[in-house]
């Protein structure tokens, strides 16, 4: 492997460094939304400027065929600071540790092409006031800039809570830029390395910024998209609320209807002797306002919506259908969500039970409760047919082609791992048992 470099200009120290890497977590630290207070952030911050030092040193005097594991050490250290000053979750500061890796590296290489364009490169400096000039100038300037623009970027008053494949790709594009950016320190012999010193820098400085610049794109298109689903979300809202305000309507017409021709059936009635008959008349009235009573009100209106709906689905087929929820517990679950889940759930229910030739077995129960931290929605219904499953363990459905269904329960899965819970799926003396955990 040859690493040969004409003209070869020293390495960046390893202070420089250490401070680029610390700056870097202070910068995002102070444009997110942190679960800590800023004292606790100040003394993390505090503390963490020596650990990057040592650090840095403690991996300068590593081999060089460690010197990934040295990186790796100054990585954690940044994550270490991240997750502690943030008060943050794993995967959330995993995120924004990998974002601001590649902007003290960016700075880092900058600084210090710019350093060795101007002369300045012998440390310490034998110009160490225009050297102090370059340092602060830069830094002031990269992460300033840095600041301004990645504020727009994150929230100060909600958490930043990236998908895992957000994530995932966060960190592959980390570790393609750091890879390409030193890969002329490790071999000039690729199609993608210098041979000179200052061209080594140029590559390296560029590299990074495309780094920044795709990872930057990369959290405004998260931006959008959340914004986007927001809006969505607030237009299910209103279109549930729209669809409550109708039913009510229609109930209200119907049960003034009901209302109208009770005068003339209850005048019938009276004027009956057979008391079987008068009996069968009471049994009619009951039924038709039942029919129109059966509102749900759980003190969530979209929840309302979809269980009225499925509760009269029910009745329609003749499906005993008993709903016991807090719909209060949902108030940080978006419509889209909240439809999708128990409609999903419900439907499933609804079909295999309706496939039952005992009416008696046909039983749905749905319960949406609190327990300890956890929000338990738990929907069972009583079931005839095997359940099989794939060889994932995941359910098969049992409709005729099927590329086209059994997406229910992966959605109400992939709900769930959004609010970071679970699903399990139980089955038992032929109850088919739905349970999903959401932290509260």
């Amino acid at each position: 492997m040859n690493t040969t470099i004409t003209n070869a200009l020293p390495d960046i120290p390893r202070l420089f460094t250490a401070v680029c890497e610390w700056l870097a977590c202070a910068v995002y630290l102070a444009i997110i939304y942190r679960r800590v207070a800023s004292s606790k952030t100040i003394i993390v911050l505090a503390a963490g400027l020596p650990v990057m030092i040592g650090t840095q040193y403690v991996a300068g005097i590593m081999p060089k065929s460690l010197w990934i594991l040295g990186m790796l050490l100054a990585f954690t250290g940044m994550f270490l600071i991240i997750v502690n000053a943030g008060g943050l979750r794993k995967r959330e500061a995993l995120y924004l540790t990998a974002r601001a890796f590649v902007l003290a590296e960016l700075v880092a290489s900058l600084h210090w092409q710019l350093v060795t364009f101007l002369g300045l490169g012998g440390y310490p400096s034998d110009n160490p006031m225009l050297s102090i000039a370059v340092l602060l100038t830069t830094y002031a300037a990269c992460f300033g800039v840095a600041w301004y623009a990645e504020r727009t970027n994150f929230s100060q008053t909600s958490p930043t809570v990236p998908s895992l494949s957000t994530t995932t790709a966060t960190i592959a594009i980390t570790a393609v830029t750091f890879a390409m950016s030193n890969l002329s320190f490790l071999s000039t012999n690729t199609p993608f390395s210098g041979t000179v010193g200052q061209e080594i820098f140029y590559i390296r400085t560029l590299v990074d910024f495309c780094g920044f610049a795709i990872l930057y794109a990369q959290q405004e298109q998260s931006r959008r998209i959340a914004a986007n689903a927001e809006l969505a979300s607030i237009d299910a809202q209103l279109h549930s609320q729209h669809q409550e305000y109708l039913q009510s309507k229609d109930n209200l017409e119907s049960l003034g209807r009901i209302a109208h021709d009770l005068k003339h059936q209850i005048g019938a009635l009276r004027s009956q002797v057979d008391p079987q008959h008068v009996a069968e008349g009471f049994e009619q009235l009951e039924a038709a306002v039942g029919k129109y009573s059966a509102q749900q009100h759980t003190g969530n209106p979209v929840l309302d919506v979809i269980l009225t709906s499925k509760a009269r689905l029910c009745a329609h087929q003749g499906i005993t259908f008993t709903a016991v929820a807090d719909g209060k517990l949902l108030a940080a679950m978006s419509s889209m969500d909240i439809a999708s889940l128990f409609g999903n759930a419900l439907d499933n229910a609804i079909e295999a039970s309706s496939k039952l030739d005992d009416t008696q077995h046909r039983l749905i129960r749905l319960a949406l409760y609190a327990k300890h931290d956890f929000v338990v929605i738990r929907v069972e219904n009583y079931y005839a047919s095997p359940v099989s499953t794939d060889a994932a363990g995941d359910l098969k459905t049992t409709k005729a082609d099927e590329h086209k269904h059994g997406f229910g329960v992966k959605s109400i899965q992939h709900i769930a791992h959004q609010y970071d819970g679970a699903v399990t799926i139980r089955t038992h003396d032929h109850w088919f048992v739905l349970t999903v955990l959401l932290p509260h």
